[in-house]
C-alpha cells in the first residue's frame, strides 16, 4: 500500500536509529580524507566492528572492518561528499549512526550487552565530535522529537480498540474488521492518525525543500521517507543539478525511475522455512501454471491488511494451477515465525537471505510478482481486486 502513511512510518517509528548530519560552508581548504576513531566501554576487546552504508533503502555489505583493542578501533578512508553509515558491533548486535565526512572524527558510547538469549548491544551516552554533519543534522531535524511525543500521544486511550482491530486483521475477519472500522472509536483514532501523518508529511516536505540546491536535499529524502515510489518524482525534480548528481541524488533517482522486471526470466534461488528445509524456486515452481512471489515482513502493516485477500486468491485458484510463495525480509526470525503463526498462510514461507530481494531490487513491501510456468514475470504489484481479477483472466478456463 503506497501511502504517505506507510512511507513515512519508519520515521516515525525509528527516530532513534537516525541521529547524523553536516552543512556548514567553509573558506578553508577541507582535510582530503577522514579518520573515525571510537572509544566504547564496555565491550571485549576482540568485538568487530564494522562500517555499514546506510540511508541507501538497501541491505548494504560493510565496506570496512576492524576489531575492538583497549577499547577503541579507528577507520580510515576518502569521501567525495558526507556519507552515512552505520558502525556496526559484533554480529548485528548493535550500531550507532555517524554521518562521515573527511575530518578526525571522534565518537564515544558506553555499551551494556543485554543478559538475554539474543545478547543485543545498547548505547548510551552517544558523543560524536568533529563531523559538522552530525551538528548540522541535529538542527535541522530537532522536530522529530516532537513528532515522537505526539506519536505516543495519539495512540493513548485507543489501545482496547486498535488490539481489536489487529485481532479481526490476523483472523481474516472481514466482516468485524469492518464494524469496528465503522464504530465511533475508531474513527476517532483514524482522525487523529490523519492529523499526525499529515503534520510528518509536511515537516519532511519543508525539510527537503530547504535544501534543493545540494547533496542534502536527496539525503534527506532517503532518510525521511523508509521508501520511494514515482510519486516523489515531482519532489526530486525541484532538486539542482549538483544535488541530482550527488551520491544520494543518484539512489533517489534510481528509486523513483524503477526499471520493470515484467518480462524478464526469474533465476533459481534457494531459501529456508520456519523449520530450517531449504526449497528453491523450481522445486515450487513445478506443475504450477501461476505463482505469485510476494515480500512481506512480520513489522509491515499494509503487508498483513493484504494476507486476507492473498488467503481469498489461494482459496478460489490453488487447484486451478495457482501457488504463492512468501519472502518475508524480516531481520528477526523470531518476529517472523511469530506472525506466520498468527496468519496461518497455508503456501510456502521463506526467509529472505538480503540477496534474493536485492535481485528483485525490492524497496517498497508488500512487493508481489506473478511468474508463468516458465519462470517468466508477467505482471507486478498485484494486490487485492487486481490480482482477483488477473487470476480469473489467466484461469478461466
Amino acid at each position: 500500500m503506497n501511502t504517505i502513511k506507510y512511507k513515512l512510518y519508519g520515521l516515525c517509528i525509528g527516530l532513534s536509529m537516525l541521529s547524523f548530519s553536516n552543512h556548514a560552508q567553509t573558506k578553508k581548504t577541507p582535510p582530503a580524507s577522514y579518520t573515525l576513531q571510537g572509544t566504547i566501554k564496555g565491550l571485549e576487546d576482540g568485538t568487530v566492528i564494522k562500517m555499514v552504508p546506510g540511508a541507501t533503502h538497501s541491505s548494504e555489505p560493510a565496506v570496512a572492518e576492524t576489531t575492538l583493542k583497549d577499547g577503541q578501533f579507528t577507520f580510515t578512508g576518502k569521501l567525495k561528499e558526507p556519507r552515512f553509515f552505520y558502525v556496526v558491533f559484533g554480529k548485528d548486535k548493535g550500531f550507532i549512526p555517524v554521518l562521515v565526512e573527511n575530518s578526525k572524527i571522534k565518537l564515544t558510547a558506553d555499551a551494556e550487552v543485554s543478559k538475554k538469549e539474543d545478547q543485543r548491544i545498547d548505547f548510551k551516552n552517544e558523543v560524536i565530535v568533529g563531523s559538522k554533519a552530525n551538528d548540522y543534522f541535529k538542527k535541522e531535524t530537532a522536530f522529530r522529537a516532537d513528532l515522537e511525543k505526539d506519536y505516543v500521544e495519539y495512540h493513548k486511550g485507543s489501545e482496547e480498540v486498535t488490539n481489536a482491530y489487529g485481532k479481526a486483521r490476523t483472523s481474516g475477519n472481514k466482516k468485524l474488521m469492518d464494524s469496528i472500522g465503522n464504530s465511533p472509536e475508531w474513527k476517532a483514532f483514524e482522525a487523529k492518525e490523519k492529523a499526525f501523518f499529515a503534520k510528518v508529511q509536511s515537516s519532511s516536505e519543508n525539510l527537503i525543500a530547504k535544501h534543493k540546491a545540494n547533496w542534502w536535499g536527496p539525503f534527506f529524502m532517503m532518510t525521511q521517507y523508509s521508501y520511494l515510489t514515482p510519486e516523489q518524482k515531482p519532489v526530486f525534480a525541484q532538486f539542482s543539478e549538483t544535488a541530482k548528481k550527488s551520491y544520494y541524488g543518484q539512489l533517489v533517482d534510481k528509486e523513483i525511475n524503477p526499471k520493470s522486471l515484467v518480462g524478464t526470466s526469474v533465476a533459481n534461488f534457494e531459501l529456508k522455512d520456519k523449520d530450517g528445509k531449504a526449497y528453491n524456486v523450481k522445486e515450487i515452481v513445478a506443475g504450477k501454471k501461476y505463482i505469485l512471489i510476494d515480500f512481506w515482513a512480520s513489522w509491515c502493516a499494509p503487508c498483513r491488511k493484504e494476507i486476507p485477500n492473498l488467503k481469498t486468491a489461494y482459496s478460489a485458484y490453488s487447484d486451478k494451477g495457482f501457488e504463492i510463495l512468501s519472502i518475508s525480509i524480516d531481520k528477526d526470525e523470531k518476529a517472523w515465525q511469530k506472525a506466520l503463526g498468527q496468519e496461518n498462510m497455508q503456501w510456502y514461507n521463506l526467509l529472505d537471505d538480503n540477496k534474493v530481494s536485492n535481485v528483485f531490487n525490492v524497496k517498497t513491501i508488500p512487493a508481489t510478482y506473478l511468474v508463468d510456468s516458465k519462470g517468466v514475470i508477467i505482471s507486478d504489484n498485484l494486490r487485492g481486486a487486481a490480482l482477483e481479477e488477473k487470476l480469473k483472466e489467466l484461469l478461466k478456463s
